[in-house]
């Protein structure tokens, strides 16, 4: 059962940075949050602490998650996400609902506060190093993040899976073609989110798709 926060972990949660949610505090009452979950602490120097998706539904007033398991992988989860996993439209997708549309823009927010500490001029529309290596947990954030539904959720819906062409994935509709201006606001959402996006036919699998690459410098 994990323990409750204490008033003074509270507070700094609700203190959390608007956007960001940097946290501040003394390096045990940090450590205290990272260890239930709450929060997860930069890779990089000087090694800042922000509040994970659980954080975020703390700060808004609902009960926090267990904290996730350690990452065997040793670096595999991004810090930016906190081992958020974002919907691809397949069948074994999270299910959906205002919570969960809370967790992927919070961690969409770390994902951007991650490109950030990681680019020397601090920019957020290029993708980092961890979305290049995992191209398709990195569009489908973006997406869900947009409000979207993933074909799991309703026919029509986005799917995000792997391309033959190297470096970018597909998005494509699963079960409906939806109208032009629905496939056009992916397109949009993709390409302000740091994508470079064109407009293709497919022919085995049939229909309409997306391909999206990381924008080049």
């Amino acid at each position: 059962m994990v323990k409750p926060v204490t008033g003074a972990q509270q507070r700094i949660v609700e203190a959390a940075e608007p956007g960001t949610g940097r946290l501040s505090g003394t390096a045990a009452q940090l450590d205290g949050l990272v260890r239930r979950g709450l929060a997860f602490r930069h890779p990089r120097p000087p090694h800042a602490c922000f509040l994970t998706p659980a954080g975020h539904r703390l700060r808004e007033g609902d009960a926090p998650a267990p904290p996730p398991p350690p990452d065997p992988g040793g670096g595999d989860r991004p810090a930016g996400d906190g081992g958020f996993r974002a919907r691809t439209g397949v069948a074994d997708d999270p299910p959906g609902g205002a919570a969960r549309l809370r967790e992927a823009r919070a961690a969409w927010s770390g994902m951007r506060e991650l490109r950030r500490m990681t680019r020397a001029d601090g920019a957020t529309d290029r993708l980092c190093g961890w979305e290049r290596q995992h191209p398709v947990r990195a569009a489908a954030l973006a997406l869900e993040a947009a409000g979207f539904p993933p074909a799991s959720q309703e026919p029509g819906g986005y799917q995000v899976r792997e391309s033959p062409q190297p470096d970018a994935v597909q998005i494509a509709p699963v079960g409906g073609t939806p109208p032009d201006r629905v496939e056009e606001a992916w397109s949009r959402t993709l390409t302000e989110a740091g994508w470079q996006v064109s407009h293709h036919q497919g022919v085995r699998p049939p229909g309409p798709y997306l391909l999206a690459s990381p924008r080049r410098d």
